[in-house]
C-alpha cells in the first residue's frame, strides 16, 4: 500500500522542480517538495504500519484534487498543470479511500 505514496513523491516532487526550472516558479517547487515530502513520510508511515500514514496520504491526494480542481476551472483545464494535478489528486484520492473503506 506503500508503493503509490511513494509513486505520488516522486512525480510530485519531480514536478514542482520542473515548475521551478521552467519557468522560476518558487510557489510550484515549494508545493511540490512538501506534498513529495507528504507522501513520502505517509509511505514511511504505511510500510512501517504506523498510525495515520493511510489518513495522511488520503488528506494529501484530496488536497491535490481539490487544488487542481480549482486551478482547472478558469482554464477550463487547457493547461497541463491543473489537469495533472487533478488526474493525480484523484487516482490517490480514489485508491486511499478504497483502501480506507477497506480497512475501517
Amino acid at each position: 500500500m506503500e508503493h503509490p505514496a511513494y509513486t505520488l513523491a516522486a512525480l510530485t516532487a519531480l514536478g514542482g522542480s520542473m515548475g521551478y526550472i521552467r519557468k522560476g516558479s518558487k510557489p510550484s517547487l515549494i508545493a511540490g517538495l512538501a506534498f513529495g515530502g507528504i507522501y513520502g513520510y505517509s509511505g514511511y508511515l504505511l510500510s512501517q504500519n504506523a498510525d495515520y500514514g493511510l489518513e495522511l496520504a488520503l488528506g494529501a491526494s484530496t488536497l491535490m484534487l481539490v487544488t487542481g480542481i480549482a486551478r482547472g476551472v478558469p482554464s477550463r483545464f487547457r493547461k497541463p498543470v491543473p489537469l495533472v494535478l487533478t488526474v493525480l489528486g484523484g487516482l490517490g484520492t480514489a485508491f486511499y479511500t478504497k483502501k480506507y473503506n477497506e480497512f475501517y
